[in-house]
């Protein structure tokens, strides 16, 4: 089975592990364009099962900021992760896909490299992003 991790956000993190295998295929950033394209591929070849999404909608905690400028960055930023997870929602249900939304604190993130290659195994280059989707879905 192909389960899909997706980092949502300017920079989409994407990662693809094979339950059979017990291994990351693959873990990259793009844009969500480039995103849903190689998805897009990636299911007519393999048939995708499940896409994983790191939902900011279900966000029950707001971090203090410590000026106004803080704030309203990261309220437009806020604004955009929710709305690419409506999109990603939408592209799954699209394409027959089930669509599994997790909430932000139960993903572990901001790993170093090296600290992800430790944990997968995976030893291919990726970004913070990839590393985000990678954990999404690493050992499901």
């Amino acid at each position: 089975m192909i389960i899909v991790g997706i980092d949502t956000g300017v920079n989409t993190g994407v990662a693809v592990w094979d339950t059979s295998s017990r291994q990351l295929l693959d873990v990259r950033c793009c844009g969500i364009v480039r995103a849903m394209a190689y998805l897009s591929e990636l299911h007519k070849e393999r048939r995708i099962n499940v896409v994983v999404v790191e939902d900011a909608r279900q966000r029950k905690w707001i971090p203090r900021e410590r000026d106004f400028k803080q704030v309203k960055g990261r309220a437009m930023g806020a604004g955009s992760v929710k709305r690419d997870c409506s999109i990603w929602q939408e592209w799954c249900e699209f394409n027959g896909i089930e669509f599994n939304p997790k909430p932000p604190k139960f993903n572990r993130t901001k790993l170093t490299s090296l600290q992800f290659q430790g944990i997968t195994g995976y030893d291919g280059r990726t970004n913070e992003h990839g590393r985000d989707a990678a954990m999404l879905v690493f050992g499901i």
